[in-house]
């Protein structure tokens, strides 16, 4: 596919006709694009920081990573991951300034590597990011089971906070995207603002040791579990990438989107490696493991108690909760404009491919999202017979299993993208005017493989099970398996219906190539 004449004003770098002013108009009709305009930086940037769920991080994961893989040294692990993923980022955002879909891997893998790995991706990145939002909602229901026995002495079974919270996001999914952005960002604040609170009181009142910088000492990187922690912590930053995802939804995609990809990676390696780090000062560096064995996810909890007061950790348990709230509305909309972006170009049905209404919401990819969620939730509810508060109940395991597989996901897709960012600068031949920005991308690819080498390797501790059990290979299958059928239909695609091959990855740009060719003929 090739452009015309008409089309020389488009970006050199690219090959490919840039789209008019707004960045998403199409001939095909303002429900098969995005509402542009709608998501300026600090929306954008609230948006993508409400999917790594600060709070849960902070009181689920980083107690969890002390505790299961003894490694005291998480909050310099937070600053070594941190550079990796900015370097991951520079290639990143160089491709983004050139490339504007909702699609953002796959769109990314396609211009790079072709439309069948595209294809690929594009259904790798379906399964991970729904698989990521549908977890939350078994340690969401769990939880909101715990407040109602805990400060209404009231039993309510899990899976029905977990369902109304899927009808409440479905609903806010077809709303306006910049008023999910004022959603996301008031219960974002809020969480961000309390943990802070809680850093500065560790501070003020560490454990015996005192303010030891112990934590950030290179020996403390060291056993067996290091792998392991290594996956933990990564899965915690998941949510900076998807700012490629609002592009067509922003007035500058090719400013704003780098910008906030890099203010989402400083503000998360720089927020969780002082909160890991005032975990250690306030638990004491020689007591943060045993502490967190000890305590488990109640670790701040116990902390603020004994620093802060009764009932500044009730409010805590609550804003807990309406964290993970937020970060499962984030994820929902990315599900939902991969969905979009996938149906506009051959790789779903049409439907998805269409907007609702005013709010220019993607109203099917939203709906499919939703209905995904509750007939996953209502499966593993069937399946759970453990009475309430059971730590091996199927609702803690929906939250292990599809939190470990979206992850393992997302990395083997942020692997794929910087091998694809090499490609698609080299084959311009802007490979030595981007020479660094490649070599960033190599070096954070290399790594993100050796990541996802360990994800694999420790799945069975990632997700709780034994050594031999079956779900060390099923779990990660599930990935593999998206990734072939991708393929598939893409080489499908490719032998049937070369035209939409072609498209993989382009959007709304397609629309514009069709009508350059309907015009020249």
């Amino acid at each position: 596919m090739t452009t015309g004449s008409s089309n020389t004003s488009s970006t050199a770098s690219t090959g490919r006709p840039a789209a008019a002013d707004s960045g998403i108009s199409t001939f095909k009709g303002q429900d098969r694009a995005l509402r542009s305009d709608r998501l300026g930086t600090g929306g954008l940037l609230l948006s993508v920081l409400a999917a790594t769920a600060p709070l849960m991080v902070v009181a689920g994961v980083m107690p969890t990573t002390f505790a299961v893989m003894g490694i005291v040294g998480q909050p310099l692990l937070f600053v070594i991951l941190g550079i990796v993923l900015v370097l991951f980022s520079v290639g990143y955002a160089e491709m983004s300034r050139h490339v504007h879909n909702a699609g953002a891997f796959y769109a990314y893998i396609s211009r790079g590597l072709g439309g069948t790995a595209g294809s690929g991706a594009a259904a790798v990145a379906l399964v991970a990011y729904n698989a990521l939002q549908i977890g939350i909602y078994g340690i969401f229901g769990f939880e909101v089971s715990g407040l109602f026995a805990t400060y209404l002495e009231v039993e309510v079974a899990w899976w029905i906070p977990s369902l109304v919270a899927a009808l409440v996001v479905g609903a806010l999914g077809w709303l306006k995207i910049d008023v999910n952005a004022i959603v996301l960002g008031v219960l974002l604040v809020i969480e961000v603002l309390l943990v802070v609170i809680f850093d500065v009181a560790a501070v003020a009142d560490p454990a015996k040791e005192g303010l030891s910088l112990h934590a950030f000492n290179p020996d403390t990187l060291t056993g067996a579990g290091l792998g392991t922690a290594l996956c933990f912590c990564v899965a915690a930053f998941l949510g900076f990438e998807q700012a490629p995802v609002y592009a067509e939804e922003t007035s500058r995609p090719h400013v704003l989107v780098p910008r906030v990809m890099f203010l989402a990676i400083g503000f998360v390696a720089v927020f969780f490696a002082l909160s890991s780090w005032a975990l250690t000062v306030a638990a004491g560096p020689s007591g943060i493991v045993g502490t967190s064995q000890e305590q488990s996810a109640g670790l701040l909890f116990f902390l603020t108690e004994a620093r802060l007061g009764e009932t500044f950790t009730d409010v805590l348990h609550v804003l807990f909760v309406t964290g993970m709230f937020a970060a499962m509305l984030s994820f929902h909309n990315v599900v939902a404009r991969y969905a979009f972006a996938m149906g506009r170009e051959g790789l779903l049905p049409s439907a998805f491919g269409r907007t609702t209404g005013a709010s220019g919401a993607p109203g099917t990819g939203s709906l499919f999202q939703t209905v995904v969620a509750m007939v996953v939730v209502a499966v593993f509810a069937v399946a759970d017979d453990k009475p309430a508060g059971d730590p091996t109940a199927p609702v803690l395991h929906l939250f292990t299993w599809m939190g470990n597989i979206g992850a393992l996901g997302v990395i083997l897709l942020m692997a794929t993208a910087s091998l694809s960012v090499v490609v698609f600068f080299a084959r311009r031949g802007a490979a030595r005017a981007q020479a660094w920005r490649l070599a960033s991308s190599a070096i954070a690819g290399v790594s993100l493989i050796v990541i996802a080498v360990y994800t694999v390797k420790d799945f069975d501790v990632l997700v709780g099970a034994g050594p031999g059990s079956s779900l060390s290979w099923v779990l990660p299958g599930v990935i593999v398996l998206a990734a072939v059928v991708g393929v598939l239909q893409g080489l499908f695609l490719r032998a049937r219906k070369p035209q939409a091959h072609a498209g993989i990855g382009l959007g709304n740009e397609a629309f514009q190539l069709e009508k350059a060719a309907e015009s020249g003929s």
